[in-house]
């Protein structure tokens, strides 16, 4: 399976000359790399969704939205629904971000609401899951783990868990410089992929892609993504400059072809 290579630009590009030097950059950048195999996934606030989706319509890039409701459509004053976002171009949607958690009270039974609509519009929902500060130094990392994974998947059917994406993304690693080590992202690897053969079995659980996300850069990339054999990255301050992001891409693609 390709990495897939997640950015989150989150609340930012404020204007639409920034949006517009934004994609132009990324654009430019994006020829020096003809040999992609790797997975690009870009997801831009909502009111930058019909424009990204509008300049990249490559195969190696795709559009994903930031959150979503979880009705169809009806009286939820600025919500925005999965058919909508679908309609717009998006393939993916970030789902229960720590940022979602913890500014706007998401809960497990909210995210799982989200995943089951994500999955009715055929969406790929990339589920974020992840413990606090507190929780590791309590040593409760994969008690956490597992909580959130069983609350994500309540009633998702095997047929669907393939179509998930999980990013481990450890709340006390986003926005900061502090990234686990190789051997503990590996260890949380094992317990989503354990987790994941007990509710669905081996083979569906062996198709479900895990990325890592939590202060990614270039620099530790191959500490984060490459040693502890993750599926791809989710990728937050450095997707906002494209030569950056890009490098990340590079670093994965140059592992993958040496393999």
């Amino acid at each position: 399976m390709s990495k897939l290579i997640v950015g989150n630009l989150k609340m930012n590009l404020l204007t639409i000359a920034e949006r517009d030097r934004y994609l132009e950059s990324f654009e430019r950048e994006l020829k020096n790399f003809p040999e992609n195999k790797a997975k690009i996934i870009l997801c831009p606030p909502f009111v930058h969704l019909e424009k990204f989706s509008e300049k990249f319509k490559m195969e190696n890039v795709s559009i994903g939205a930031q959150n979503i409701f979880w009705e169809e459509r009806g009286s939820f004053t600025g919500e925005i629904s999965s058919l909508m976002v679908k309609n717009i171009g998006c393939k993916y949607v970030i789902l229960g971000h720590s940022e979602r958690r913890k500014y706007f009270s998401e809960s497990g039974e909210i995210i799982n609401a989200k995943i089951k609509a994500a999955l009715q519009d055929n969406l790929t929902p990339i589920v974020c899951i992840g413990e606090s500060q507190a929780e590791r130094n309590d040593g409760d990392t994969a008690e956490i783990i597992v909580a959130q994974i069983n609350q994500s998947l309540k009633d998702v059917p095997i047929s669907k868990i393939t179509e998930v994406v999980f990013a481990y993304e450890p709340v006390w690693a986003v926005g900061s410089d502090a990234i686990p080590t190789g051997n503990d992202i590996l260890e949380v690897r094992i317990t989503i992929k354990k987790t994941l053969v007990e509710k669905y079995g081996a083979s569906a659980a062996e198709k479900v892609r895990i990325l890592y996300g939590g202060s990614v850069n270039s620099k530790n990339v191959a500490q984060v993504c490459v040693e502890p054999q993750m599926d791809g990255v989710l990728v937050g301050r450095e997707s906002l400059i494209p030569n950056e992001f890009l490098k990340i891409v590079e670093i994965i693609n140059a592992i993958r072809n040496n393999e």
